[in-house]
């Protein structure tokens, strides 16, 4: 489990195949002095991953198949970018909220604008995404915690304040980029408690729905 609070950001040095499966090695400098074990989980601009090898401030992971497939990490090279985050203590503050590093799809900045000292920032989400996210709700971006503005169909907005946009890779997205979207944790379990049944059955839950059901 994460807070979505990035801790660092890092580069990738290394991406190659390996047996169908790609493994990654990302430099992360400010992570050389911690105390960082093989086996240990570190979110990824958002995906959960475990260190197979270290060598100094370096670190391996190993991507499966699966991951690939629902991700962007297959478009990484040399050089790009990530946020990186560790998993939580029992004794981390949550400044956040809870985030599994388990992607749920990749959502596109259509719109970038200044607002005020902080940048506004409207992406669309895929149709099947679109009922997880509600006003003042939370949303993880590329791994970073965020607090969603407004949902519009299938957009919603959010504002980053100047320190999160210099201290994460949010700054370097550009209209018409993609990005890692993980949603809200209680929601998707909200939903599976709801239906009572199996994945086979078409969702049908809305806004109005939950405030029927005393879901204010």
């Amino acid at each position: 489990m994460f807070t979505g609070i990035i801790e660092t950001v890092g580069r990738i040095t290394e991406t190659h195949r390996v047996g169908g499966d790609v493994r990654i090695t990302v430099s992360a400098p400010d992570y050389s002095e911690r105390e960082v074990a093989l086996g240990d989980s570190i979110a990824i601009n958002g995906v959960c991953l475990t260190v197979i090898e270290r060598s100094g401030d370096s670190f391996s992971f190993d991507v499966s198949v699966e991951s690939i497939n629902h991700t962007l990490i297959g478009d990484w090279g040399v050089g790009a970018k990530v946020n990186l985050e560790m998993a939580l203590l029992p004794t981390t503050r949550l400044g956040g909220h809870l985030v599994s590093g388990h992607v749920d799809g990749l959502a596109t900045l259509t719109k970038l604008t200044e607002d005020a000292r902080s940048w506004r920032m409207v992406f669309e989400l895929p149709d099947e995404l679109v009922r997880y996210v509600a006003k003042k709700g939370s949303v993880t971006i590329n791994g970073t915690s965020l607090t969603v503005n407004s949902v519009d169909n299938n957009l919603f907005d959010i504002n980053v304040i100047p320190h999160t946009f210099e201290v994460t890779t949010l700054g370097d997205i550009k209209p018409g980029d993609q990005v890692h979207i993980e949603v809200d944790l209680i929601a998707r379990y909200l939903e599976r408690l709801l239906l009572g049944a199996g994945d086979s059955i078409e969702s049908n839950i809305t806004q109005g729905f939950l405030a029927e059901h005393g879901f204010k």
